[in-house]
């Protein structure tokens, strides 16, 4: 397998294997890393022409957005642990006919990330589709990684999580059992080893600004919503980063934050095109939006890298 290919396909075997988590479970002092969500490669000539289901026939934009973010990235300095695409990486759903396309231009910009800042790949509704199948999720598994996974950073335990079996699982209703054992089971890891923090990313957030709001396309149903609610407070879950929203949200539950990050993509309301810096320190996650333009620019503002450095 080619070297650049391997860059999407880190996560096998329910882990991610850019780090080691004999080398990793250790807290080592703050770090960063960069979220984004929502390239989605062909939703604004669609979102435009007023057709999100066949419009989607080109994506020059997004190519150009996804170059502007990977170049900001690759030139910050100290580098950040990782950067995670929190879903919805192109808008063709499964077996539609720009897909293959889609991923294949998303992939030729992003092997031109920086070699030592690994890439996290979470899995979205267009990306499984809005009822996933067993096929779907198979087809995904092969060109991004595993659906699922878990891996340490710097005494830090990240929990990738496919949201759509939470939305959805309907068509493959043991592929959503598998997902709730292992993470029962990864949180039961979590809670032997007293990692720092436990920090989960998916695509659909759990809510978009409180915890009982109402149901909706952008958010999880309530059962199901409370159910997971309390399992990540009890487990001791930091945060959850989210995107699907493609604008900018979230609010917290007993101490959970749920963090929404708006679109590298098609924005559907008034943030920029941007990417959510999060600084990890021992006691506390410190994070802000930047848009494409700003990160370029200027980099990180002074007062996130002082909370970098001065724990070091």
């Amino acid at each position: 397998m080619a070297a650049a290919e391997d860059a999407f396909l880190r996560a096998r075997g329910r882990t991610l294997t850019a780090f080691r988590p004999d080398d990793e479970c250790q807290w080592k002092g703050p770090f960063y890393f960069i979220q984004g969500a929502d390239p989605q490669f062909g939703l604004m000539k669609a979102w435009t022409c007023g057709d999100t289901d066949n419009g989607d026939d080109e994506w020059g934009e997004e190519i150009k957005l996804a170059e502007q973010a990977v170049q900001a990235i690759n030139k910050l300095n100290p580098k950040p642990k990782f950067f995670v695409l929190c879903g919805d990486l192109v808008h063709g759903m499964p077996g539609t006919l720009w897909r293959k396309n889609q991923v294949q231009d998303l992939k030729n910009v992003l092997k031109n990330t920086d070699q030592d800042i690994p890439l996290v790949f979470v899995s979205g509704n267009h990306d499984v589709g809005n009822s996933p199948t067993r096929e779907t999720i198979d087809d995904y598994c092969k060109n991004w990684g595993d659906d699922y996974f878990s891996f340490w950073v710097g005494g830090v335990f990240f929990l990738v999580l496919n949201s759509q079996l939470f939305f959805d699982s309907s068509q493959c209703p043991e592929l959503k059992q598998a997902q709730d054992v292992w993470l029962d089971e990864q949180l039961a890891v979590a809670e032997k080893q007293k990692c720092k923090h436990i920090i989960v990313f998916q695509h659909i957030p759990l809510f978009l600004s409180t915890p009982d709001e109402d149901h909706s396309y952008f958010n999880l149903e309530k059962s199901v919503r409370e159910e997971i609610m309390e399992k990540f407070h009890k487990a001791g879950i930091k945060a959850v980063f989210a995107g699907h929203y493609h604008r900018n949200a979230g609010g917290s539950y007993k101490g959970l934050e749920m963090v929404v990050s708006s679109a590298i993509g098609c924005q559907l309301g008034d943030d920029t095109h941007g990417l959510r810096v999060v600084v990890v320190t021992e006691e506390k996650l410190v994070h802000r939006y930047y848009s494409l333009n700003e990160l370029s620019s200027q980099g990180i503002e002074k007062e996130l890298l002082d909370v970098l450095a001065k724990q070091k």
